[in-house]
């Protein structure tokens, strides 16, 4: 972070790096393919020496936490079928980054409180993990449930945890490598805002990280002392529910309440991706998704690059407010949140406009945000300069 003592995402005992975790496994195996998005080991599953397995597990993270607020004051659970949504969709767009787009076979695990999660939650997550796996298959990726569990666990969570585990076997030459990451390429990003051709509704663009400061930073007091279940104990009483919204109300700049534009569930880009596969089987050097740590999650693959993001898309206007209300400095902004594209794709210059030519016919808003040249740094670390009309960001040797 800009500021480890300061800064508000870490004083509510969250990280947007993870140094700890990334240091605990720094001395472990590194799979098949050092560096890659995620880790790829033989396939163990089958035993064939041409294919490899990928296994990755994310969830919805705090954002549960949102529909559960939604839902003790509407009734209302719909909000939790998109919380399934986001917990699927956080691994799906992980995998990929490395190329897994078949055979794919996930295991949903719920813990919660019984007391405060009734049945009909569960159904709601249930029906949304179906629904997101249906759309799915329709734009051509083969996966499927194989079940889960659910865990009454009130000694642990007062609410619930919606988390996913998805195991993939693909072929070793189907890999796609962060090892292609050079300089010299062009960065486009996918924008996880607006309504594209497989949505139905809005969608805020806020997917599944920083949710913890999101929902502080907006949400007003009200939510605190009416639902002391949602919040760590431990965080600083001022940076809990801190800010002037309800659920409710309308999102300045914005077609949304503040409430569906916290919940708008994570978009996958599943469907555009394999479409430039299928239409431009070489274009796509490389895929990074910009989740935890944000604009600098680039930071942490390929050695010695530069990355020089000078024309962003339009900060979308849940960021604008987050920003706005908490008073986080632009730089903490970037590498907690995603700030208007969830999704990097890095190719040659001359493959952008086919690239971008999919996207379009997605109606998704995409664009070239930047490129890659070498970095200056003295080790051999990353860089990431971002660049807005209003203020410039560098965060060296990453």
């Amino acid at each position: 972070m800009s500021d480890k003592k300061t800064a508000r995402y870490s004083q509510r005992g969250v990280s947007s790096q993870k140094e700890v975790v990334h240091q605990a496994i720094s001395k472990i195996d590194l799979g098949l393919f050092p560096g890659s998005f995620c880790k790829i080991t033989p396939d163990h599953l089958t035993g064939d020496p041409l294919k490899c397995n990928v296994i990755h597990s994310d969830g919805s993270g705090t954002k549960a936490l949102l529909a559960y607020l939604h839902y003790q004051e509407t009734g209302d659970t719909t909000a939790f079928q998109g919380i399934a949504q986001d917990s699927v969709v956080m691994n799906v767009d992980d995998l990929l980054c490395v190329g897994a787009i078949e055979r794919i076979l996930i295991s949903s695990t719920l813990n919660r409180n019984a007391k405060n999660i009734p049945g009909e939650i569960i159904n709601a997550l249930i029906i949304g993990t179906e629904k997101v796996l249906e759309t799915l298959r329709s734009y051509g990726m083969t996966i499927f449930s194989g079940g889960g569990e659910t865990a009454d666990v009130g000694d642990l969570t007062p609410t619930l945890t919606v988390d996913t585990c998805a195991v993939s076997v693909m072929s070793r030459n189907a890999v796609i490598q962060t090892t292609n990451l050079k300089s010299g390429l062009t960065i486009i990003g996918l924008s996880g805002a607006g309504t594209c051709s497989y949505e139905k509704e809005e969608n805020s663009g806020i997917g599944s990280n920083g949710l913890t400061s999101a929902r502080h930073d907006l949400l007003e007091p009200y939510y605190q002392k009416k639902y002391p279940e949602t919040f760590d104990q431990n965080i600083p009483s001022e940076l809990v529910y801190c800010g002037s919204y309800r659920l409710e109300d309308p999102l300045p700049q914005s077609k949304q309440t503040v409430g569906e534009a916290l919940l708008s569930p994570t978009r996958s880009f599943a469907p555009v991706v394999l479409a430039i596969q299928k239409q431009h089987p070489k274009a796509i050097k490389a895929m990074i998704h910009c989740s935890g740590g944000g604009q600098t999650k680039c930071a942490k693959f390929g050695k010695g690059i530069h990355f020089v993001k000078d024309n962003l898309l339009p900060i979308p206007p849940i960021f604008r407010e987050i920003q706005k209300a908490s008073k986080t400095s632009w730089k903490e902004m970037f590498e907690v949140y995603n700030m208007g594209h969830r999704m990097e794709l890095y190719c040659d210059p001359q493959d952008a406009d086919s690239i971008l030519e999919v996207c379009k016919n997605f109606n998704l808003l995409a664009g070239v945000i930047g490129y890659t040249k070498p970095s200056q740094s003295k080790t051999t670390g990353n860089q990431v300069t971002i660049k807005h009309p209003k203020f410039s960001i560098h965060y060296p040797s990453l």
